[in-house]
């Protein structure tokens, strides 16, 4: 692989090191659109034991790799100078270190910081781009700049990372449009700005034996035809603040769809097996204006309140049409608390393999429950559903009624029901690839697009909203981690870069893609 040359950028000035002990750059900005050096970033450079790439000009990176491969150990990177809007979050500007044109880019033992505006720390751009990252520890400090990202259907395979991020909109692990894919292994991410969860995904996202912690945000956000996946991961939410006024809802995990054009309509997709999710503020689950599969199993759920899913309407897609619509399997999993499904929403609920819910179910839309495997229900308030599957021993009244379809069940009854029908969107397709009933994904291999999960031989599926604005007229909020609307393409092909948008990096410029 090739090694690229040791250099500090500062202000346009190149100045190439032999050593970094004591190096002194002793130069002030004159340029107001170049942003300042940070004082303690300088001193971390200064004080790395391997080479050194600093970059303070706006819209610049200190490392840029253009279809080529190069790999970096043990280096400091540092960047300052403030972008803006789309050209940064869909394209890479003003990004750290930045990989584009299918670049083949490998980081190891480093330290890399930003501090500035929409100064993303590591960010992969464009199918064929691959940026491979270990052991190494990010920070980013002001608003819009996530710790590593992907857009236009870049690749990025991090391990042993520790990524804390400050400002709002600054998700540690971040996506926007065009997607990509994102495979994490072990490490700690902390997201600490506002509408900054510890994940925001519009992309297909893996993550293992890792901790994620958002302190004012969600844990997770999942956009659109999307997914995350978790395994042996410890989630936490604090979820103190709101960043957007289309929702009143607190939670761990919430699910959406914008409308802005930065995620396509179809199923998204949040599957967990082991390790915990908690929420330091309300409930677990909130999905509205999406169809959404969830699959759970064995996993350690902590939360404020006893909502563990709201399914329902919020401010964002076309009034009527903007709820929620999910399937929800839980295998060998302990659930609790309340599901809340509002007068234009669905669920699928199936409690399989020995799982267990003590809990009611308020729902004024169409919701089915399948209960097999020598799973258990037992109500903790009256509930109401559409349709019904268990055996004679699967329901505990626990003194309160439940109602299917209008009906009052007798506690001991065996029934058989049918799953609730949903609808997608004009060109969405049907859902991911979650689990067959049984187990949820592996963590591997993000879903595929192309099969929808049976069950007993029917489809369940998700009825994303079918309009392409929110109800007031605009293209949509994002409450979490997401940056600005912009108005590039519709998010069904990963976005190309315009001409000229990058400048030069102090290096070398990369090359436009043609």
């Amino acid at each position: 692989m090739k090694k690229r040359t040791t250099r500090i950028i500062l202000l346009g000035l190149c100045v190439v090191l032999t050593g970094c002990g004591n190096t002194s750059t002793g130069i002030e900005s004159s340029d107001e659109n170049s942003g300042s050096i940070n004082s303690s970033l300088i001193e971390a450079a200064e004080n790395a034991s391997g080479e050194v790439y600093t970059n303070s000009m706006s819209d610049g990176h200190a490392i840029s790799v253009s279809g080529e491969e190069a790999s970096y150990d043990n280096v400091s990177v540092t960047k300052t100078g403030d972008s803006e809007g789309d050209e940064a979050d869909f394209y890479g500007t003003n990004a750290a270190v930045y990989a584009e044109n299918g670049g083949q880019l490998t980081i190891t033992n480093s330290k890399i910081a930003t501090d500035g505006s929409h100064a993303n720390a590591v960010f992969s751009y464009g199918e064929g781009t691959v940026v491979n990252i270990s052991d190494s520890i990010i920070d980013t400090t002001s608003n819009n700049s996530g710790g590593i990202m992907v857009t236009g259907g870049g690749e990025l395979n991090a391990s042993n990372l520790t990524v804390t991020t400050q400002g709002g909109s600054s998700a540690a692990i971040r996506s926007d449009r065009g997607g990509g894919i994102m495979n994490v292994e072990g490490g700690s991410f902390s997201s600490y700005g506002s509408g900054s969860p510890a994940i925001y995904s519009t992309a297909n996202i893996t993550v293992k034996n890792a901790t994620l912690y958002s302190d004012i945000s969600q844990a997770v956000v999942v956009e659109g035809k999307n997914s995350v996946t978790l395994e042996n991961v410890d989630a936490t939410g604090k979820n103190t603040s709101k960043h957007s006024d289309k929702s009143d809802v607190y939670q761990a995990v919430m699910i959406y769809q914008s409308m802005s054009g930065d995620a396509d309509q179809g199923a998204a997709s949040f599957n967990m097996r082991g390790g915990s999710l908690t929420s330091l503020n309300e409930g677990m689950f909130f999905v509205t204006n999406t169809v959404a599969d969830i699959n759970l199993e064995n996993v350690t759920l902590n939360y404020a309140s006893d909502d563990l899913l709201r399914i329902e309407k919020a401010g964002w897609g076309n009034e009527g049409s903007n709820g929620g619509q999910v399937n929800f399997n839980a295998t060998n999993q302990n659930l609790a608390g309340c599901i809340n499904v509002d007068e234009i929403s669905k669920l699928n609920l199936y409690l399989q393999d020995g799982s267990t819910f003590e809990g009611k179910i308020l729902s004024e839309g169409e919701t089915y429950v399948e209960i097999s495997g020598d799973s258990k229900w037992k109500l903790t308030g009256d509930s109401s559903i559409k349709s019904l599957t268990c055996e004679t021993d699967s329901i505990d009244l626990n003194g309160y009624t439940l109602t299917v379809d209008g009906n009052t069940y007798e506690e001991g009854t065996k029934s058989t029901g049918e799953a609730i029908e949903f609808t997608y969107p004009e060109g969405s397709g049907q859902p991911g690839n979650p689990p067959d009933g049984q187990t949820p994904p592996d963590g591997t291999t993000p879903p595929d697009g192309t099969t929808p999960p049976d069950k007993d031989g029917q489809k369940p599926g998700g009825n994303s909203p079918d309009g392409s604005t929110s109800s007031d007229g605009n293209s949509g909020d994002k409450p979490t981690g997401a940056p600005p609307n912009g108005n590039p393409p519709d998010g069904t092909t990963p976005p190309d870069k315009p001409d000229g948008t990058t400048p030069p990096d102090g290096t070398t410029p990369p090359a436009k893609p043609s």
